[in-house]
């Protein structure tokens, strides 16, 4: 029950804010830039301002799908966000291009999250392993002790859990280049200024609630595994 409880939990939880950011969105991308820039010409005019000239622009389809790739180096925005003249799309356009920037100066918690990556996706497919044939009786055929299948089992979540806590600093650092570019730039109006904050603070909220839930989840099966012990 323990872990349905989480699930429910941060489930609900992460709904809201979802739904408080895209609210945020929609409201933001109704207010209308004064500099009339649209996200592609701010987020290479971003680039350029930091000597960032090996870095593509492109518009992907969907709504909040935007994303900076640093394997073929790329600022992916969708399209409100791409052809957007508006506080909201100056803030994600910007924050992406704010990872372009870590990349391009080699940001310690952007080079560390980037490290995790293949040991994250080899940990989710262990867990998911793990937990399946537990489902359905299967775990008597790894012919492992119980405290074995627990060290698997927490030191696979506990690798996912230090990824999303990794993530923080990177996404919390991408905003604040961004903010701060904008601002100096003179991109945006004091007004513009604090929507584009806004956004981007929702938009962070995301990444926090799911650092929390697998913080949860952590806690919870290494309680079950090793909290009981005399």
């Amino acid at each position: 029950m323990g872990i349905i409880l989480i699930v429910v939990v941060f489930g609900v939880l992460g709904y809201v804010v979802s739904s408080k950011l895209k609210s945020k969105f929609r409201q933001y991308s109704q207010t209308a830039l004064a500099a009339n820039l649209s996200g592609k010409e701010i987020a290479e005019l971003m680039l350029a301002d930091h000597n960032i000239h090996d870095v593509r622009v492109n518009c992907v389809e969907g709504q909040l799908t935007d994303h900076y790739n640093p394997l073929d180096r790329t600022v992916n925005l969708s399209p409100d966000v791409y052809y957007g003249r508006n506080a909201a799309a100056t803030a994600v356009a910007s924050h992406e291009c704010g990872h372009a920037v870590q990349h391009a100066t080699a940001y310690s918690w952007l080079k560390l999250r980037s490290a995790l990556v293949p040991i994250q996706n080899a940990s989710g497919k262990i867990l998911n392993i793990v937990l399946i044939a537990s489902l359905f009786g299967g775990i008597a055929l790894f012919n492992l002790p119980y405290e074995a299948i627990g060290a698997i089992i927490v030191g696979s979540y506990g690798v996912l859990t230090l990824f999303t806590l990794v993530t923080l600093p990177v996404e919390f650092d991408a905003s604040n280049r961004a903010l701060a570019w904008v601002q100096n730039r003179g991109i945006v109006t004091s007004q513009e200024y604090g929507m584009s904050k806004d956004a981007l603070k929702w938009a962070a909220m995301t990444y926090v609630v799911a650092a929390l839930a697998s913080l949860a989840t952590l806690a919870y099966y290494f309680f079950i595994f090793f909290g009981n012990r005399d």
